[in-house]
């Protein structure tokens, strides 16, 4: 685990804090390679229902630049630390509750990077937005370009790494690259998350992954697709929810809040 990666659980909540101020929450190797204990961790919790990535000041300014010329030194330290970044992004994106990402200040490289790994982004006006590998000489990892053109599309994401600048909130709320800009973020991802967490269990989990799977190319049900459809209606939440729609009342679903 790092010092700087702060995960806490309350219920059906969990948030991981990235709390590294002093430089604008970087992600250092060691950071990077704390993301997947951390994520099985809150996978390991059968109450979370979602989760809140957050930074403090910033949400992040990407990999620790001042590593570079260490770690990063060579072909085999930087393969080495570009396994730890993919790794640990994929860790996020592999989550099977849903992710939520709230952003303030700085979200740049591989901050831009953790905020696309999760399913849903709230951004603050004053947020900055930048993937700059173009500017250091990388090749942006594949799983990482995938999720980029699937929350912007092609022409975006080519525009975006191709220059590396900086875009505003504004502009990332106009191509999709976050879902809202709001003055609060990390009030308005915690209140998605309640809101999620009152929701059926089974219908979230099957609907995040039928989304993955299209944006992963299926374009047709398989027997795993279909498994999720009758997994939903021999469930507690499909009883509970025609219950509670033929009572009139708001459902109370196993495990929600």
């Amino acid at each position: 685990m790092s010092e700087h990666l702060r995960l806490e659980i309350d219920g059906a909540l969990a948030v991981l804090t990235i709390d590294r101020p002093a430089k604008r929450n970087a992600m250092s190797f060691e950071m990077w390679s704390a993301v997947p204990a951390l994520m099985d961790k809150v996978a390991a919790e059968p109450g979370v229902r979602a989760l809140v990535i957050r930074g403090t000041d910033h949400f992040s300014a990407g990999a620790d630049i001042g590593e570079f010329a260490t770690l990063r030194a060579d072909a085999e330290g930087a393969q080495r630390y570009s396994g730890a970044v993919h790794a640990a992004e994929r860790a996020i994106a592999g989550l099977g509750i849903p992710t939520i990402a709230a952003i303030s200040g700085s979200c740049v490289g591989g901050g831009c990077e953790l905020a696309l790994a999760c399913d849903l982004r709230v951004a603050a006006p004053g947020a900055r937005f930048g993937i700059t590998p173009a500017k250091l000489g990388i090749v942006y990892h594949f799983t990482s370009t995938r999720q980029l053109v699937g929350a912007v599309g092609p022409a975006w994401a080519k525009q975006i790494l191709f220059t590396g600048e900086i875009l505003d909130a504004a502009t990332a709320l106009r191509i999709g690259l976050v879902n809202e800009v709001v003055d609060d973020p990390v009030a308005r991802a915690f209140a998605l998350a309640e809101t999620i967490a009152a929701r059926a269990e089974v219908s979230v989990r099957g609907a995040k992954t039928i989304v993955n799977r299209i944006i992963d190319g299926q374009v047709v049900e398989d027997d795993a697709v279909r498994a999720l459809y009758v997994e939903s209606v021999t469930g507690a939440d499909y009883a509970e929810g025609v219950r509670a729609f033929l009572e009139k009342r708001a459902p109370r679903f196993p495990g929600g809040h």
